[in-house]
């Protein structure tokens, strides 16, 4: 780093936060731990550029999640500035889908905005799989690739892939998207970095005089690059921890921001180091842990705040799943009845959603409201296994009855019942219609009717048939009553969706209403801050959270890290220090505190299906142990002791 390393504050205006707020041309990078305030910060950087003359609206203010764009918007309302409402602010998807909606280039270029869900996406992967393209992971991978413009690596330029099978694959991609009128989520970027480099004289690409990003290592390097087109007219100013870059699966690399300064000559560098959130044991450990890094850099430890409070750490080993989640149930519930904690500041966070769901059941049980936050927790799973597939063809009903003509929804249920997903009958189909230039529901209305034949298509016409009789029923039905035909009450699956349809006012919404309300409500679920209920999650869904009890619960190795062990040993190394990144974020999100938990044994199939480490046992269940990185949190760690001890806090 080129300049001082610490955080004083004054009344927030002074130290760092001065310096930040006051740098007027050159490219600024901010590096910020967990709990320094670099939030506060970049707030205070843009209240600055607004007292200084600034334009509201050319300025940007753009965040990695919906979650973190409302609270900046928050923290944005109560500076108090004039002209702050109408600063931009909001994640770089929001701001990438508007501008193409604006400039017209979807429908220029014959892209229909119809997002894909992920169990969407299942059958997409499954269509394109038998084109030489590998298997389903292979596949998905690919699917990644594309969606980060085909840059896997910091070092990557992105455009156009450069292996002949990815252009194939990609090829293949654009064909399946455009005879289905649908796109990825994840393209939107790439076609937006597409248009501003095709369209130098864009005004788009001299919009803006300051573009400020938060969580800059969370971005992959078509992000950064189109980020780049955005501020080529103004200032780029970054805020971002290596340490908590765990988003490799997008192809977000820490070196984005490492290496930040090779990229903007004359970057003028910060760091906040001075952790305002945690106690101090748990700085203590999260340092010794993440200096396990290769890449950890020592100038760069967080600092004790003084003004913390001293903490509590708990280490702690259960016999079974069953044991821990009751077991933790019990420990929350007695402390929330003592009045130590709130529900709401208390944070489960789970490496896989069984351990989280029987915490919060058992929870439930014992009167204490919990809710889980899994990504599309609601339609996960296999589309092969039953209950699975009832989700799914809930949700793909409700779509066709909001538009009939919807290909990816026919696509969906033609396929939902099969072993293949009915890939092979679908494929036959689509080239049908490209040949006679009619529509899927107009040939699978003729299969039906016996007007016309293609071989093999028995399940897809069952499959229609079947369809053609749930329409019929179900089409005239409005607000609640359509609500109890696709999601009945008493049904254990359909929970998620009356929840959130429950939500929409009065009782005449119709089909379209109700499914872009449960769209959003299951793909972009907002992670609330002020709640009355224990929250549970995976822990990648915890970062940006704090609360005052944080459990981070199924440490066991296999789990806790996760790393493929087919992997090159190279890969395999970079996976480790990602695990242990997000194990750092983890830990990080406690005020007060910190509960490690772990169990010594998992019922075989399930530790099969999640890929614990398991060694001996009965053949029944096969015995575990708890995860390195707790071997890696130093010597200021505590003892583990049994769960059983600490339900009554007697450690």
């Amino acid at each position: 780093m080129n300049n001082q390393n610490q955080c004083h504050w004054d009344d927030g205006l002074g130290g760092a936060a001065r310096r930040i707020a006051e740098v007027e041309h050159s490219p600024l990078r901010v590096l910020a731990g967990p709990g320094t305030g670099k939030t506060f910060a970049l707030m205070r950087r843009a209240a600055r550029l607004l007292e200084s003359g600034s334009v509201p609206y050319r300025i940007l203010v753009c965040t990695f999640t919906r979650t973190a764009a409302a609270d900046l918007e928050t923290e944005l309302a109560r500076l108090g500035v004039e002209g702050v409402d109408n600063i931009r602010a909001g994640t770089l998807h929001s701001l990438c889908f508007g501008l193409l909606s604006r400039t017209d280039v979807l429908e220029v270029t014959g892209r229909a905005p119809r997002p894909l869900l992920d169990f969407e996406e299942r059958f997409l992967l499954q269509d394109l799989h038998g084109e030489g393209f590998g298997g389903i992971r292979d596949c998905d991978r690919r699917l990644q690739a594309f969606n980060a413009a085909w840059a896997r690596l910091q070092t990557d330029e992105p455009g156009w892939p450069s292996d002949p099978i990815d252009q194939e694959f990609h090829r293949s991609l654009l064909r399946w998207l455009r005879f289905h009128e649908a796109m990825l989520v994840g393209e939107i970027v790439p076609e937006t970095l597409n248009y501003l480099r095709n369209n130098p004289a864009s005004t788009d690409r001299r919009a803006l005089d300051h573009v400020l990003v938060d969580e800059y290592q969370d971005l992959n390097r078509a992000e950064q690059e189109l980020l780049n087109l955005f501020a080529e007219a103004g200032t780029l100013s970054v805020v971002g921890d290596e340490n908590q870059s765990i988003y490799s699966f997008k192809y977000a690399h820490p070196e984005g921001i490492a290496t930040f300064d090779e990229t903007h000559p004359d970057t003028y560098d910060e760091s906040l180091t001075e952790c305002r959130r945690c106690p101090q044991q748990i700085v203590e450990m999260a340092n010794v842990l993440i200096d396990n890094n290769t890449h950890f850099s020592e100038d760069y430890e967080l600092e004790v705040c003084n003004e913390n409070c001293s903490g509590k750490v708990l280490i702690v080993q259960w016999y079974s799943i069953e044991e821990e989640a009751e077991g933790i149930a019990q420990f929350i519930e007695r402390r929330i009845r003592a009045r130590e904690v709130e529900a709401g500041r208390i944070l489960i966070l789970a490496p896989r959603r069984q351990f989280g769901y029987a915490i919060r059941d058992a929870l439930n049980n014992l009167g204490v409201l919990a809710y889980s936050f899994f990504h599309e927790e609601a339609l996960h799973g296999n589309p092969k296994r039953i209950t699975e597939s009832q989700t799914q063809q809930a949700f793909t009903l409700l779509t066709l009855l909001a538009n009939p003509e919807d290909k990816v929804a026919l696509r969906c249920w033609c396929g939902l019942g099969s072993n293949s997903l009915g890939s092979n009958a679908w494929i036959r189909l689509c080239k049908h219609c490209e040949e006679s230039g009619e529509s899927p529901r107009t040939v699978l209305e003729q299969l039906a009717s016996g007007q016309t034949n293609l071989p093999h298509s028995s399940h897809l016409v069952a499959r229609f048939r079947e369809f053609q009789q749930n329409y019929e029923t179900a089409q005239h039905l409005i607000g609640q009553q359509l609500v109890d035909c696709l999601f009945p009450e008493g049904a254990t699956w359909a929970n998620p969706f009356r929840i959130i349809a429950s939500s929409i006012e009065g009782d005449e919404f119709t089909a379209d209403t109700l499914r872009e309300t449960l769209r959003i409500g299951i793909t972009q679920p907002e992670l609330p801050t002020d709640v009355d209920y224990v929250r549970v999650m995976s822990l990648h869904k915890s970062k940006g959270l704090t609360a005052d009890l944080v459990l981070v619960v199924g440490c066991v190795e296999g789990l806790i890290p996760f790393v493929k062990m087919d992997l090159p040993p190279q890969d395999r190394d970079r996976a480790m220090e990602e695990q242990r990144r997000l194990f750092y974020v983890a830990i990080t999100r406690t005020r007060k505190t910190l509960m490690l938990s772990s169990i010594t044994q998992l019922p075989r199939n399930l530790a099969h299906r999640m890929g614990a480490r398991v060694r001996g046992g009965s053949p029944t269940h096969a015995s575990t142990i708890s995860s390195r990185f707790i071997s890696e949190l130093g010597p200021s760690k505590p003892a583990a002791v049994l769960g059983t001890s600490v339900i009554d806090g007697s450690p």
